[in-house]
């Protein structure tokens, strides 16, 4: 969506209520308002027509947005990515295919929710393929009325849905887990089972990950000394006070002590890197 669509929202009006009255107050458009508004943005790039066209929609995205509550999820940002979902619709929308906005863009705002949820609802990710999507979605509705699920129950909603019996299943299993802090409780308490930090080897004390990592330091310092020497004294010296002590010198301070420029010093210095890197290339 252009950024200057985008930019055209409403600003913050302080609380989720004062936001729901200001959209309330975008008057809704008839059939040929919307249909010249459609053809002006298609037309000519109109923003002020894509602009009018989503405010005066503002209200279903709202609308919209309160059947997924029940996810614990904020309202606010339900909505706000329901509204990106109708900035899609209206840059997409042909009014010349019959059909209403609104009923075009329900799509794409369910859409953008979705996937928000998705990202959101839990940290271990509940549905990835299509089929667990829409399983979640139409599962969670019907949890409203339901237990556990018998194996009736279970081959009735897989037939419903075109999936298989399996995959309802391991939805609701899904659907009935419950969260666990990867660390722990916060409290002192001891919990009743470890939490997941505590399955976890420390790696820092493996010892054969220490070995490695000294052989591998003393490897690198080694490869590096031994590429140093092929450097006359002068390149050395440049090499090690420009890259190898703390605090670095400078260009200038390097110039004043061998009474040369500072881009002399410069030229030394890459000309010496350059035969470095062929040292440690070749090692």
């Amino acid at each position: 969506m252009p950024k200057a669509l985008q930019l055209a929202m409403p600003a913050s009006v302080g609380s989720l209520e004062g936001y729901q009255q200001l959209v309330q107050s975008y008057p809704v458009l008839s059939e040929e308002q919307e249909r010249a508004l459609a053809q002006r943005y298609r037309g000519s790039n109109d923003l002020d027509a894509a602009r009018e066209m989503v405010l005066s929609h503002l209200r279903f995205v709202v609308r919209i947005a309160r059947g997924y509550n029940g996810y614990g999820l904020p309202q606010a940002d339900l909505i706000q990515e329901g509204n990106v979902g109708l900035m899609k619709a209206v840059r997409r929308f042909d009014p010349g295919v019959g059909v209403r906005l609104v009923s075009f863009a329900v799509h794409w705002i369910r859409a953008e929710i979705h996937e928000y949820i998705l990202r959101n609802w839990r940290i271990v990710k509940v549905a990835t393929t299509k089929s667990q999507r829409k399983l979640f979605f139409n599962l969670r509705s019907a949890k409203k009325h339901l237990g556990w699920l018998n194996q009736e129950e279970v081959h009735g909603i897989a037939e419903d849905l075109g999936v298989a019996p399996e995959t309802v299943v391991q939805m609701e299993e899904r659907l009935h887990a419950r969260d666990a802090s990867f660390d722990g409780p916060g409290d002192t308490s001891e919990p009743e089972w470890p939490a997941p930090s505590g399955y976890l080897p420390d790696a820092h004390l493996d010892p054969a990950r220490l070995v490695e990592s000294d052989d591998w330091d003393t490897h690198t310092t080694d490869r590096l000394q031994a590429a140093l020497s092929v450097l006359d004294e002068r390149s050395r010296q440049i090499i090690r006070r420009r890259w190898l002590t703390e605090p670095k010198s400078t260009l200038q301070v390097l110039a004043e002590e061998y009474d040369v420029s500072a881009e002399r010093i410069r030229q030394l210095e890459s000309n010496a890197l350059k035969k470095l890197r062929v040292q440690l290339t070749n090692a």
